[in-house]
């Protein structure tokens, strides 16, 4: 036998059917009297999923402009990660990746906007059998499948708003108060286009700090602090929901973790294995739980390991199929090591890209399976109509031979390099390859074994450029190659699929 160890995944039977009705019409409304509180042994879990926020775009994270009382608050109450990682640097391959606890290449479901296939595990669903009731509200983006695990799904658009937030209160006051429950929130914000907020007030465009590498322009300013406002409403929305919680007194029995999927949209953070990009924001709040408040935890940990933390707080067995492993450890020690190693994909993302990535103590590695094309194209500026002014002010910087910020040069190389080496304590903008430097020739070589690793035993694959999932629009004219979100699993291969990826178990190294 290879020393890639291989198992068929669990098949699960469905006996209950989904309901996706209005909760009002499917639980009565507890009044407030009848609220009760979950038995201490199994705790109320609530996930949050923000839609394109960077870590560094909350308060708490060190961000002086923008406003996250609410997270802010949860953090200083709770505690928070400063090294938690994405598999995935966009949203549906993200969320396909936490459902399953596995990395999207295993998922089957590693592109953007393809489904999950049948036979992956679900947490929510072994939540749901072992007695948790389980809802969804809010953004959905991964395809029929995963929709057996919820006794209750809102995720359409009229339903929640603009936000994709405003049905989180009345699926809660909407229970059943008689067992524990798991809520699966996902919002739209910040995701473009942005909506105007009549409820919060507007950031100030000329006062914000823009990161790198945006150009200082007033169209860049005026659209980061849309963005900024979009996060404000998210976090008035997350405020409410712990609001509830206390009425209903059932706030210290609950876990609340917040995170996002991606990075914010703008260059060098969605799509990108940057730390802006890769890096999420991870905030934990559970009274009950936590021994010390306001606590930082900087050890590594990855969305793949909120399956089995979860399961596991829920007393559940873990599916063998599930990769991550729990982060029980890090909640009752926030110095507890769980792995060494996080890794994360990028895959045909409206354009194809075989990119993969890893953290190892303050190192980042990447490698780079297409190395002839650029980050950036003519669509990055353009997508879905959105006019990405980060991108668009970058670009035209660029074309008029000003000179550009080492982090502003990157977007566009080209070609790129195969591998890249950088250290994020001394270099956090990963503009300064190491890679070819002597005195780095060992790391370079450990870090590129484990990816080789990693690779091997977790059935990792290349497609050969005839089978690959093609650009959807010309790269350097944005035309529209072929209609529909994908051009269709059937036609082309997916990382993982010439080696039967959503077969294998194994977690590789961590």
């Amino acid at each position: 036998m290879s020393s890639r160890t291989r198992f068929l995944p669990m098949r699960w039977s469905f006996c209950i059917p989904v309901v996706t009705l209005l909760p009002m019409l499917v639980f009565p409304g507890p009044s407030r009297a009848q609220t009760t509180t979950a038995p201490a042994s199994r705790p109320n879990i609530v996930l949050i999923i923000a839609d394109d926020v960077s870590a560094t775009d909350i308060g708490c994270y060190g961000n002086r402009d923008v406003r996250t009382p609410n997270l802010d608050h949860l953090a200083s109450r709770g505690q928070r990660w400063s090294r938690a990682y994405l598999t995935a640097t966009v949203c549906s391959p993200t969320r396909c990746s936490i459902i399953a606890g596995r990395y999207p290449h295993n998922t089957g479901a590693p592109e953007l906007h393809t489904a999950i296939p049948k036979g992956q595990p679900l947490f929510p669903l072994e939540l749901r059998k072992a007695g948790y009731w389980t809802a969804q509200a809010g953004k959905w983006h991964m395809g029929p499948y995963p929709k057996a695990a919820f006794d209750v799904i809102v995720d359409s658009r009229d339903r929640n708003g603009d936000s994709g937030c405003e049905f989180w209160v009345p699926l809660l006051r909407k229970r059943p108060t008689d067992k524990p429950f798991f809520l699966w929130l996902a919002s739209f914000d910040a995701h473009r286009a942005w909506q105007p907020d009549p409820d919060g007030e507007p950031h100030d465009a000329d006062a914000i700090e823009l990161p790198e590498p945006l150009v200082d322009t007033p169209g860049v300013r005026e659209d980061l602090a849309k963005y900024y406002d979009e996060i404000q409403r998210l976090d008035r929305f997350v405020g409410e929901v712990v609001q509830e919680l206390k009425t209903q007194d059932i706030l210290d029995n609950t876990l609340l973790l917040f995170i996002s999927d991606n990075g914010r949209p703008f260059p060098r953070a969605k799509r990108w294995q940057t730390e802006e990009g890769m890096r999420t924001p991870w905030i934990l709040h559970w009274p009950a739980g936590l021994r010390e408040k306001g606590r930082t935890c900087e050890q590594l940990v990855s969305v793949i390991d909120i399956a089995p933390t979860f399961l596991a707080l829920a007393g559940v067995a873990v599916p063998e199929a599930v990769q991550g492993r729990s982060f029980l450890p890090q909640i009752r020690n926030p110095d507890a090591k769980i792995c060494d190693y996080v890794f994360c994909e990028r895959n045909w993302q409206v354009e194809s890209c075989h990119e993969r990535a890893l953290r190892y103590g303050p190192w980042s590695y990447y490698r780079n399976a297409i190395p002839d094309v650029a980050h950036f194209g003519y669509v990055n500026a353009t997508y879905a109509n959105y006019r990405y002014v980060g991108y668009v002010d970058l670009w035209k910087k660029h074309c008029s031979g000003a000179p550009l910020t080492p982090a502003q040069e990157t977007v566009f190389l080209k070609p790129r390099p195969k591998e890249q080496l950088f250290h994020l304590g001394n270099d956090p903008l990963e503009v300064h390859d190491l890679a070819g430097d002597p005195a780095q020739q060992e790391m370079l070589h450990k870090l590129r074994s484990t990816m080789d690793l990693w690779i091997e035993q977790t059935a990792d694959s290349v497609p050969p450029k005839h089978r690959r999932t093609p650009d959807r629009h010309d790269r350097l004219t944005g035309k529209r190659r072929f209609p529909g979100p994908h051009p269709g699993p059937d036609q082309f291969e997916r990382p993982g699929q010439s080696t039967s990826g959503t077969e294998v178990n194994h977690p590789g190294p961590r």
